[in-house]
Formats: C-alpha cells, structure tokens, sequence
C-alpha cells in the first residue's frame, strides 16, 4: 500500500491551503482514510477522517473541534484520493500532515486515536505565519 501526500506550504494567517493525499494498493473504496497532524513537540493529532461510502450514503466526515468551519475533506473514490481544503489557517495549524488509511476495511471512523490506521504517508509540512 502506498499512501502520499501533496500540496504543503508555507501561508500567511488567513490564507488557504488545499492538501491532497492518494492511496494504491488497496481497493480505496472499503476504506476509511484520515488526516493527521504533528507539531514539533506536541503529540500526533487527529484533524479529519472520512469513512468509506455505503451502498446508499456517500460515507461521513469528522473533524477535531480545532478545524471545524475552517477545513473541509472530500474524498474521490473514482480517483483514490482524500483531498483537505484548509482555510482560515491559523499559525497553531502550523504542523506536518499525514495521511493515513485504516487496517481494516468498514473499521470505526476515529480521528480521537492513529492505532486503528496502519497504512501512513511521510507527510507534508504546512506552515502558517503570523
């Protein structure tokens, strides 16, 4: 399983970034797939997780109280990517991101907890100044 990130930067406070991840080597679409973020000296956290989609729902996202009503996941399925539309960054978004995808097809969808993500990329840096 190959799982790589794109699209890190450095942005001013207030500005956007958009993150992209793709995923090959397993059938995506049985997936939940997650972002995560570390900052120097801080433990890893979750920001975003997307469950796969059902037969009749196109699945669900959730998101850490930090980043809501500022990011926005989307997942392609059709492409195997999970894209992470950042705007409003604040310099405390400051971090590198991950992506990761779970161990187990159909798992939880949990971003409180990276055990359950067995397939992870080598991250992007994103960095905001103030």
């Amino acid at each position: 399983v190959q799982v790589v990130e794109s699209g890190g930067g450095l942005v001013q406070a207030g500005g956007s970034l958009r993150l992209s991840c793709t995923v090959s080597g397993l059938k995506f679409d049985r997936y939940p797939v997650a972002w995560f973020r570390q900052a120097p000296g801080k433990e890893r956290e979750g920001v975003s997780c997307a469950s796969e989609p059902g037969l009749t729902d196109p699945g669900r996202l959730y998101y850490a109280d930090s980043v809501k009503g500022r990011f926005a996941a989307s997942r392609d399925d059709a492409k195997n990517t999970l894209d992470l539309q950042m705007n409003r960054l604040k310099p405390e978004d400051t971090a590198m991101y991950y992506c990761a995808v779970a161990r187990d097809p159909s798992q939880y969808c949990s971003i409180s907890e990276s055990g359950p993500f067995a397939y992870w990329g080598q991250g992007t840096q994103v960095t905001v100044s103030s």
